[in-house]
């Protein structure tokens, strides 16, 4: 799904056979300027989608930048200038706000997790626990914020968790089949697998033929045990029952990432308003 195809569906559901309520108080010709302005401090995100919003309901809208994604924002700035007919501006007004807010406050949260890890070399990754049919935005919105992405999506890269591993009759079956199956497909994907234990970790790494190790809710001094075991041959990856109080120590045991899904499915948005100047 492009970012087209997004904006064209949000608009189809928000919109229907009208804005009823401002083709009925506005007229046709109306023109109007609006700001738009934070009413919170964070990390902007999300301009580039709003301008696109505001130029596919109108192309005739005008909008001046003032302050960039990636910039840090406080209380009162004026984000953008939007100029055009009246109806237009307000047609496009919620989801603008929709898209910019929940973009914002992911990209406020990942900066604050990244500067958690100043001096480190250990990265915050997103996972695919989206909202259906936003992911890419979600995404981008890591990104601004100074985070990297996972995979996309289930195509882009074999990731072998616990039930893939239980399901196939251990982690040498599962790892042997994917072989397997890309080498029949011609498909080079990088392939991760999921351990929950030294035990698990041991035979990973005797069956080899992997690009990273997710080591899944594993305690501090069990993860530095497995970051040593892996001494860099594999890319390491931890997740589960880390938060912004642990983060830090979780990322001094030298693991490569860190993914977090809260980044993604437990924000705040970050409030904002878009004002009409009289």
């Amino acid at each position: 799904m492009t970012l087209d195809d997004i904006i064209k569906n949000a608009l189809a559901e928000d919109i229907g056979d009208g804005d009823h309520t401002s083709l009925a108080t506005i007229p046709a010709n109306a023109k109007g300027k609006a700001l738009l302005i934070t009413k919170q401090k964070g990390i902007l995100a999300g301009v580039r989608v709003a301008e696109k919003v505001f130029l596919t309901v109108d192309p005739e809208i005008k909008i001046e930048i003032f302050i960039n994604d990636g910039s840090r924002i406080s209380k009162g700035d004026t984000i953008f200038k939007v100029e055009g007919r009246s109806v237009s501006l307000l047609t496009a007004e919620r989801l603008v706000l929709n898209f910019l807010q929940r973009m914002s406050g992911i990209a406020t949260y990942t900066r604050k997790l990244v500067d958690k890890l100043e001096g480190l070399h250990t990265k915050i990754l997103d996972t695919r626990k989206t909202t259906p049919n936003f992911r890419i935005l979600e995404k981008e919105a890591v990104r601004i914020g100074g985070g990297e992405n996972h995979r996309m999506g289930l195509y882009d890269m074999i990731m072998i968790k616990d039930n893939h591993v239980d399901f196939a009759g251990g982690i040498r079956q599962a790892i042997e089949s994917t072989m397997t199956y890309l080498e029949s497909l011609q498909k080079q994907l990088k392939i991760e697998i999921e351990v929950r234990n030294l035990i698990e970790l041991q035979e990973v790494l005797e069956v080899g033929r992997i690009n990273r190790i997710m080591l899944d809710n594993f305690p501090i001094p069990a993860l530095s045990k497995a970051v040593q075991m892996i001494h860099g041959k594999y890319e390491t990856e931890a997740s589960g029952g880390i938060n912004e109080e642990n983060i830090r120590q979780y990322a001094e045991t030298g693991v490569d990432y860190i993914s977090v899904g809260a980044l993604t499915h437990q924000i705040k948005s970050l409030d904002m308003n878009l004002k009409a100047l009289k």
